[in-house]
């Protein structure tokens, strides 16, 4: 009886660690963009929800996009229409 204990205690130990390390293979995939994520062309800026910045552990230097209807796209932080949409949600922050 007491090697079965240990033997499903050991099991189920085995099986919690597992599932908490593919949560975290798992965000990484979430939080990075990859080439085929990247969207190349001028989101409309009333389409966009929010965007937040990829975190330094990634490949690729990027901005994930959320749009209205929940969508996410990678887009280039050094693109032109990106730097003007941040300006302007900067002023309109600052100004309320």
């Amino acid at each position: 009886m007491k090697v079965f204990s240990l033997a499903l205690l050991t099991l189920l130990l085995t099986a919690l660690w597992t599932g908490s390390q593919s949560v975290s293979f798992r965000s990484h995939y979430d939080t990075c963009c990859y080439k085929e994520m990247f969207i190349h062309r001028k989101i409309p800026a009333f389409f966009i929800r929010s965007y937040q910045k990829t975190p330094s552990h990634c490949s690729r230097k990027a901005v994930r996009v959320e749009l209205l209807k929940g969508k996410k796209f990678c887009v280039d932080p050094e693109d032109s229409w990106f730097q003007e949409y941040q300006r302007q949600k900067e002023l309109t922050s600052t100004s309320t």
